[in-house]
């Protein structure tokens, strides 16, 4: 993985622990891997609807901040899946892209396929732009460790 590549991963610590590999990240398209693990499913060894959106939430997340002005965050307020089918083996591959573009609000659609390029689900979200002034805000609450 490219360190530009490792480096995004690392400013979503619970990608990690879902075992997330970014395959390519740019403002137009995100792209991810979530493997199939036993750890990672529901009842009958299929990957729970959770796990699935947990992967479209970050690549969604990842292509909105790739997507902000200089100092800006986001956050998502929004988010609408359609589960298509069960994942039972193999993985499931994220595609992000942006759908629109604003200055208060960027709107992400998520395609999740299977390791046979089958749509497993759809995800539309839409993120919250926070402007420099209000990350600045928020830094300034958080506790000291």
């Amino acid at each position: 993985m490219s360190d530009n590549r490792r480096d995004l991963l690392t400013l979503m610590p619970f990608a990690q622990t879902l075992g997330i590999e970014l395959l390519a990240a740019t403002p137009d398209e995100v792209r991810a891997r979530l493997v199939w693990h036993e750890r990672l499913c529901t009842a009958g060894g299929v990957l729970h609807g959770g796990a699935l959106m947990a992967l479209a939430d970050s690549t969604g997340g990842l292509c909105a901040y790739l997507n902000l002005p200089d100092g800006a965050s986001t956050t998502t307020i929004e988010s609408k899946s359609n589960f298509l089918r069960a994942v039972g083996d193999a993985h499931v591959d994220a595609v992000s892209r942006p759908l629109q573009r604003g200055r208060r609000i960027t709107v992400i659609e998520t395609d999740l396929v299977d390791g046979d390029a089958r749509l497993v689900a759809r995800v539309m979200q839409s993120q919250l732009v926070l402007p420099p002034s209000v990350v600045g805000a928020i830094a300034a609450q958080k506790p000291s460790p």
